[in-house]
């Protein structure tokens, strides 16, 4: 004969039975409009997958990272997914000897990998260890500095170019700088102060920055690279009578969100100063201070960046220079509701940069709702 449950057994039984079958809590209403808008794209990245099973093969790597990044993140899909799992088949091939993730040219050695050593450290799986412990040691290696015989004095000290020999920029630097900080490198690592130098000197404030083409500025965005005498991709502007390299969105949250990842707090002057910057040039609708003609050029890149920036920064709320506070999560989920197609993607129609590719757009788009809804 069996013995009779006690009261508090049946209880306890009761109470777990209720537990599974109790419907999920409902999300509330901005994370599910960013649930929606991520399933549907990733439903067009499942249906545009290549034989291959990567995206915009020909490309090599680095799209097809960004795509398995987004669909790994997304409820519906997920790492073990088939399809994802012949992405990571293919993206694998294109690892080197020296641990890089990288195309036969070798002209996107740092991009490549950083992009595949984020995506392979959102697998959390154990069976990727080796590949990504390889290619965290190999981005590590692309820094210029002491090892190339580049003291802090050089302006490329500390930042990464597209590959090695090639000189730096902001945009590599803090594509190297997420790979690193996704794939979890300690945050004492050396790798993050050396950085930080380059970092500063892509920061339009002359009072951090030891460069003459900043000298007096007080704009505190960020520009493209200090080498050659600094580049930026928005050209110059006309500041108290003199020229100067003018700032503009992508590199600006890119400066600011890679400062944060090199340790500096919120209330250091340089954050403060980019956040400041970010305030006074609020706006979705395009990138950030670019002239007029360029403003849509990079602007899924701008969205990625944007959403990562402001995740790091970890506050819901950001101030304009009116006082007005806004919700940055809101409203980003607002804009790309309002630009997806209805199959599900997004593109550029502004092509620069790869952005004509609706596959690389629509990753964009994802990873910076998921940044927002993690």
């Amino acid at each position: 004969m069996k013995t009779p449950l006690g009261f508090a057994a049946v209880a306890a039984y009761v109470t777990l039975a209720c537990a599974q079958t109790r419907p999920a809590s409902p999300l509330p209403q901005d994370r599910l409009e960013a649930r929606k808008l991520t399933e549907r794209g990733a439903a067009y990245l499942l249906a545009a997958q290549e034989p291959g099973g990567g995206w915009a093969e020909k490309s090599g790597p680095g799209i097809s990272a960004l795509v398995l990044k987004a669909l790994i993140q997304e409820p519906s899909v997920g790492p073990k997914h088939p399809a994802v799992q012949r992405g990571v088949h293919f993206v694998l091939h294109f690892q080197r000897d020296d641990g890089g993730i990288y195309s036969a040219n070798g002209l996107l050695k740092n991009y490549e990998t950083s992009v595949v050593l984020s995506m392979l450290a959102a697998l959390r799986d154990d069976a990727y260890q080796t590949p990504r412990a390889e290619a965290q040691r190999f981005l590590k290696q692309l820094q210029w500095d002491e090892g190339e015989e580049k003291s802090v004095d050089d302006v490329w000290y500390g930042g990464a170019g597209y590959g090695h020999h090639q000189r730096p920029d902001l945009s590599n630097t803090q594509m190297m700088l997420e790979a690193l900080h996704d794939s979890g490198l300690a945050k004492d690592d050396p790798v993050y102060k050396k950085a930080l130098v380059f970092i500063q000197r892509c920061q339009m404030r002359g009072e951090t920055n030891d460069q003459p083409f900043a000298k007096g500025s007080t704009q505190g965005g960020f520009i493209y690279s200090p080498a050659s005498g600094g580049e930026s991709k928005a050209g110059e502007i006309t500041v108290d009578g003199r020229k100067e390299l003018r700032c503009y969105g992508s590199m600006t949250y890119a400066g600011f969100k890679s400062m944060l990842y090199a340790g500096l707090s919120k209330d250091d002057r340089r954050v403060q100063a980019a956040l400041d910057w970010i305030g006074r040039h609020w706006t979705l609708d395009h990138n950030p201070n670019m002239p007029e003609k360029q403003s849509e050029q990079g602007l899924f890149y701008y969205y990625h960046v944007f959403g990562r920036a402001l995740q790091a920064w970890g506050e819901d709320v950001v101030q304009d220079h009116t006082q007005r506070e806004h919700n940055w999560r809101r409203e980003l989920v607002a804009k790309l509701a309002a630009i997806q197609r209805e199959d599900g993607s997004w593109v550029n129609e502004a092509d620069r940069w790869m952005e004509g590719i609706p596959a690389l757009t629509t990753a964009y788009a994802m990873l910076a709702l998921q940044a927002a809804y993690p």
